[in-house]
């Protein structure tokens, strides 16, 4: 009997799915600018057209499965779940979008979370109203929220302009739901975690490393993230998304 019970879990346990665990780190990573530096502005904020689509068919090659935060909980369950994260909103992110088409495949889906900065929508070199419910509706581009007007939210008086008003602009032009918040220049405190749970279902701050589920409080409020720079190499950022497997 002890042979028979010993065997039906050996079965049982061999047969199950191949698994990510909860505790596994996932790669959180953050961009800016999609393009050739100009000049303008730090440069390490850039990643320039070429160097990203080598990163996302590493990616592709290396059978990674790109998530939103909408998908939160599939990280569990898929293969090599990441998360790519591209803060302020530049009209240039639409490059990503265009790279994402071109690399999608029967097994490879690509997508991404822009954080828009909601007061700066319409600028010259930002998204327009129109760019951001192209994305959205194209179901691979998640369009989330950056606050307002990128203030340090330590320093802010009323946050509820701030956190509440920009989720319901955006909200307003994408027709779907705004779930997750970008601190700007990854600043925050108790009070700024407390105000973005009202409306919030995560907060992304800039930490550098990937994602360790612990259990403990607000560590949803509270997502690491890693910067892919100007100066990333390739083996740099394989380094980045693979941890120590490689």
């Amino acid at each position: 009997m002890k042979r028979l019970l010993l065997l039906f879990f050996c079965i049982h346990f061999l047969s199950l799915p191949e698994k990510v665990s909860a505790a596994d780190p996932v790669p959180i990573l953050i961009y800016h600018s999609i393009d050739e530096y100009n000049g303008h502005g730090s440069k390490e904020l850039y990643v320039t057209p070429e160097n990203f689509e080598k990163q996302m068919t590493y990616l592709r090659e290396h059978g990674f499965t790109l998530l939103t935060f909408e998908r939160w909980q599939e990280r569990k369950r898929v293969n090599k779940p990441i998360f790519l994260t591209f803060d302020d909103g530049y009209k240039n992110n639409l490059t990503v979008f265009t790279i994402f088409q071109k690399l999608k495949t029967d097994h490879f889906s690509p997508t991404g979370t822009f954080f828009i900065i909601s007061d700066f929508i319409g600028r010259s070199n930002r998204l327009s109203k129109t760019d951001l419910k192209m994305l959205a509706e194209s179901g691979v581009i998640s369009v989330q929220s950056h606050t307002a007007t990128h203030p340090d939210l330590t320093k802010v008086d009323n946050l509820d302009y701030e956190l509440k008003k920009s989720k319901e602009k955006i909200e307003k032009i994408t027709g779907k739901a705004v779930i997750a918040l970008s601190y700007p220049y990854g600043s925050y405190n108790n009070q700024v975690v407390s105000e973005t749970k009202k409306h919030y279902q995560f907060g992304l701050t800039t930490t550098p490393g990937p994602f360790s589920e612990i259990g403990t409080k607000n560590e949803l409020y509270l997502l690491p993230r890693t910067y892919i720079k100007y100066s990333t190499s390739l083996p740099d950022f394989i380094k980045l998304v693979e941890g120590n497997k490689n």
